[in-house]
Order: structure tokens, then sequence, then C-alpha cells
């Protein structure tokens, strides 16, 4: 089973001057409960560039579970395969339109259904990991 990759995140978790505010609150109470929700998740900074040197912080289990990212007025939070999945507690409020994506964006204030979201974290891992390619066993 992975663990959470701790060196990889710090980096993702480091606050930009500026947004040590609530968003920075949200995504660690966020972080936590996807750790909770599945304890194999490993947690990576993707897309690095200049105007975001800390990159978004991805979370994966057989594939891309979700992205955090900061905004001036919101937290994102993109569930790669977010179509696919059930949403009876109807988390998601953004990107509805599109085919593969969902999100759920978080203004300030917003309360976080933390039930809810942790139900949504274990049913995009059941399908990433009902995707997943077998492993190949080795014939004697």
């Amino acid at each position: 089973m992975k663990k959470t990759t701790k060196t990889a995140t710090k980096s993702a978790r480091a606050a930009p001057r500026g947004q040590g505010d609530w968003r920075v609150a949200l995504l660690a109470r966020v972080r936590a409960l996807i750790e909770d929700a599945d304890p194999g998740v490993t947690e990576e900074a993707k897309w690095k560039k200049a105007s975001n040197p800390a990159g978004v912080p991805t979370w994966s289990h057989d594939g891309i579970i979700c992205t955090g990212e900061k905004y001036k007025d919101k937290v994102k939070l993109t569930f790669a395969q977010g179509a696919k999945l059930a949403d009876p507690s109807r988390l998601f409020n953004a990107g509805l339109d599109g085919g593969t994506r969902r999100a759920i964006d978080f203004q300030d204030g917003d309360k976080l259904n933390e039930k809810a979201f942790k139900m949504l974290i274990r049913e995009a891992v059941a399908f990433n990991t009902s995707k997943a390619a077998p492993k190949k066993t080795k014939r004697s």
C-alpha cells in the first residue's frame, strides 16, 4: 500500500505569500480528509511554473483523484473523473456541463460536508482502481 509522499508535497503545502488565510486552512482540512478516506493516497505537487512555483496539490490512487487549487476568491477541488461518480449529496457545483471532470468551488465561509466528501473520495478511488490495469503474474 502506498503512503502519502510527504517529501513530494512540501512545496504543495507551502503557503505562497499573501495566501495564509482561509484557503490554506481549507486545503489543510481537505488534505486530512483525503488521507483519512484513503490511507493509500499519494500527494504530489504538479504543474509547477513561475506564476505558481509550489505547483498544484494532486492526490492520486491508481490515477488522479482530484487537485486542489487556490484562487483569489475560492478554492477549487477538481475531480479528474467526476462526471463518472455519483454525487448524491450534490457536492459538485462547478464544471457540471463537462464530459469528464467535475469540481467543488468553495468561497470564504462555505461549509464542507466532511462525511459526503470522504464518501466521494472513496468512490473516486474505487473508480480508479476498477480501471487500473491488472498486474501481470509470473507463470512458473
